[in-house]
């Protein structure tokens, strides 16, 4: 199936050639599906500035969404976010993903696979990994009011914090 989007940053088409949610990367094993992340709250509830058009419906059927940055719907209540102009300034942001990593984690989530930007996704989810090291060494388990900052993060790149 080819996927065609159309939105404010972006005119692109791209195939789906795995199923939903399967045949990852071995390894790669994000805790939480771009599902669970909506409806938990990322990014100030506002990251696709309200263009999804292209993912599945119940993927937001429970989704907690703002039509501004908004830290107060993020899952811990804290800003743990960096502008999309500090993203591109740092180089994060491939053309095929205007938004960012969470919008390629959703087309690979989705069944899209390009295998250089996969391999620098990836890299970059597992670099994040130190992050879980650091909350366990620091926090005792379950205690979510320490390093709130930190959890959200993690809950951006699909590392489940709430059980840390």
């Amino acid at each position: 199936m080819v996927v065609n989007v159309q939105d404010s940053l972006q005119n692109y088409s791209y195939e789906l050639v795995a199923p939903i949610g399967q045949k990852f990367a071995t390894d790669f094993t994000p805790e939480l599906a771009p599902q669970q992340m909506l409806g938990l709250g990322v990014f100030g509830a506002h990251y696709f500035e309200g263009e999804h058009s292209e993912f599945p419906l119940e993927w937001f059927a429970n989704a907690v969404l703002s039509q501004v940055h908004d830290p107060t719907l993020n899952y811990f209540r804290v800003d743990a976010s960096q502008s999309r102009e500090e993203w591109i300034r740092k180089g994060w942001i491939a053309p095929e993903d205007p938004r960012g990593w969470f919008q390629w984690y959703c087309r690979y989530y989705y069944g899209r696979r390009l295998p250089e930007e996969d391999a620098r996704q990836i890299a970059r989810w597992k670099n994040i990994k130190r992050h879980v090291s650091q909350l366990q060494k620091a926090c005792h388990p379950g205690d979510v009011l320490c390093r709130p900052r930190q959890r959200q993060a993690l809950l951006h790149w699909a590392y489940d914090s709430r059980v840390l």
